[in-house]
């Protein structure tokens, strides 16, 4: 059947019926019980795939209309009622994989779908139960209810009422008293809301262990693992690749803050300050949102007749929202409509660097997406996290050579901060990543002891930080605003991991740009069907568990930085 050729505006909003839900799927599922040879086994995964799509672009519109504007009622009921109804499926498609691990045919399946995917039906059969659906119900609109009060921040400042996203474009400012304004709004913002998301938190973390431990394991934390994808590496791998961070990052980072104030003429910078990367001010774009839209519609047609295709889809079927306003929530991601073929790009312009970011990092996963659509074995369409995340960053640095056309004579300018953030960036990822493994193997710590944990490690790999006159903040409260902590737990490490093997591109790219244009595009059409470190393997990409890689990458990333004279931007 032909994919219906929709604009995003003329989708069907369809809210699933739970009666006629369950029915279907428990229909596919007797089904699927009396199949006796993989023949007729694959007919009914055919159907029961066919209608899997259906309720993900169904749950998929209902997630994007109810983050472009979370104050609208029946985005809101929708989104309460998928809250309820996602771990019922989840429960369905559970008993649909257990047949077919158990099934006398397997062998058979196997040849034809792939080892890995039967490999992925194991690991999820180890991750869920029906057991455990009415604390995953609770999950859910727990994490809702976060996205709701981060959606809905009304900041005071300076005679107006911002949003989170709005305020971030005050924390770039020239001006040092606006900077620390617009930080100390923010503290004051966390302060008020401290108890209520610190209750969320806490809720959800108990939960999570409730879970795994209803489901045999310890704790979380291998839970957490089985739930990101994570079939070729472990928590302890991961722990050693901190430490590489730790050593060969951390020391690097710390000289090129004190190189920024430096260049912004600050001898006793506090944390707001770090905002501000040049004295004459951030990079920002030569134009308004629409030059940053055409200026990108035109970087991805000359980029390649892939992207051409890709991007001009993306504009004439309405799948950008990138403008920031009341009501919607903050951040950025890209989805997809799998029904419509149709990756969706999800932003809050503020006037920043970041509004280019958005449209090369959310559009390198759009890329992929739109190029994996095609894959009909829904499992082999969208990679593991940390995979995904090295099609976004790889093309930030693909769009490298078109800084110009965004930001005029501050093109270098961009490029070196946008080197220096990426790098900078690792340290605090770690951050992020030791604090969720201490979390959840400390369950019933109280809110007060995980804010002091936070700080304890902030101040390990980002001891730069100064939170003077931000109490909350000094007091550890910064890690409230990070919304993968809440809703994607584990989900932050991955964008290190992929973050090194971008780099990898970059300086890849600048030898010889088709030969890494190619490489890359072949990483992308992979989609997910092999787990991360095997992709890696297949694509010829150094792996970043291995010790020796990031000292490796970060001398070839030392010699790009002093390329750039950022004293005369």
């Amino acid at each position: 059947m032909k994919t219906p050729d929709l604009k995003f505006s003329e989708y069907p909003f369809i809210v699933p019926t739970e009666k006629r839900m369950c029915n279907k799927l428990e229909s596919l599922v007797n089904e699927l019980k009396e199949c006796g040879s993989a023949r007729t086994a694959l007919l009914v995964i055919k159907h029961f795939n066919k209608y899997m799509d259906e309720l993900s672009t169904q749950g998929s519109i209902i997630s994007v209309r109810y983050a472009c504007d979370t104050t609208k009622l029946a985005n809101k009921k929708a989104q309460e009622r998928l809250d309820e109804l996602s771990p019922l499926i989840a429960n369905y498609y559970n008993q649909f994989i257990r047949i077919l691990a158990k099934a006398k045919y397997r062998k058979e399946l196997e040849n034809y779908f792939g080892k890995y995917y039967f490999k992925k039906i194991d690991n999820s059969l180890k991750a869920f139960d029906e057991k455990i659906v009415p604390e995953l119900i609770k999950q859910n609109k727990l994490s809702t209810k976060y996205d709701e009060i981060m959606g809905s921040a009304e900041i005071p400042f300076r005679g107006e009422i911002l949003n989170l996203s709005q305020l971030g474009k005050h924390m770039q400012s020239i001006d040092r008293d606006e900077r620390r304004e617009a930080a100390q709004a923010l503290d004051k913002w966390l302060g008020d809301h401290d108890k209520e998301i610190g209750d969320i938190y806490s809720e959800l973390v108990l939960l999570r262990d409730e879970m795994a431990k209803k489901l045999g394991f310890k704790n979380f934390i291998e839970l957490g693992y089985l739930n990101m994808g994570r079939t070729d590496y472990n928590a302890k791998m991961v722990k050693g690749y901190r430490e590489q961070i730790a050593t060969e990052v951390v020391p690097v980072c710390q000289k090129l803050y004190k190189t920024q104030m430096k260049l912004v003429g600050i001898k006793d910078p506090k944390f707001y300050d770090y905002a501000l990367s040049f004295a004459s001010g951030n990079p920002k774009p030569a134009g308004d949102s629409k030059f940053i839209l055409d200026t990108a519609k035109d970087m991805y047609s000359k980029m390649s007749s892939e992207t051409k295709e890709y991007f001009n889809f993306m504009i004439s079927h309405e799948l950008l929202d990138l403008e920031t306003r009341k009501g919607k929530a903050p951040g950025g991601f890209c989805t997809t409509f799998n029904d419509y073929k149709a990756p969706f790009i999800f932003s809050n312009f503020n006037g920043t660097s970041a509004d280019v970011d958005v449209l090369t990092h959310e559009g390198g996963h759009g890329f992929q997406m739109y190029l994996c659509t095609g894959i009909k074995i829904p499992e082999y369409r969208e990679p593991t996290m940390e995979t995904a995340e090295i099609h976004s960053m790889s093309m930030e640095f693909f769009a490298w050579p078109y800084a110009d056309k965004f930001f005029g004579k501050d093109g270098d300018k961009y490029r070196y901060s946008h080197l220096v953030d990426a790098i900078e960036f690792l340290p605090y990822g770690i951050t992020v990543d030791e604090f969720q493994h201490w979390v959840y193997e400390h369950p019933t710590a109280t809110h007060d002891e995980r804010c002091e944990k936070w700080r304890e490690i902030e101040k390990r790999y980002t001891p730069h930080k100064n939170y003077e006159g931000c109490p909350n903040l000094e007091n550890g409260r910064y890690w409230m605003r990070q919304g993968h902590i809440f809703g994607s737990p584990f989900y932050y490490i991955d964008y290190t991991l992929a973050q090194v093997c971008a780099f990898q591109f970059l300086i890849e790219d600048r030898k010889n740009h088709e030969k890494a244009w190619k490489k890359y595009v072949k990483l992308c059409k992979c989609g997910g069907k092999m787990p991360f470190v095997e992709n890696l393997e297949h694509n010829h990409i150094k792996n970043p568990f291995e010790e020796g890689t990031i000292h490796n990458i970060m001398g070839k990333l030392n010699k790009i930085l002093k390329e750039f004279t950022p004293e005369k931007y």
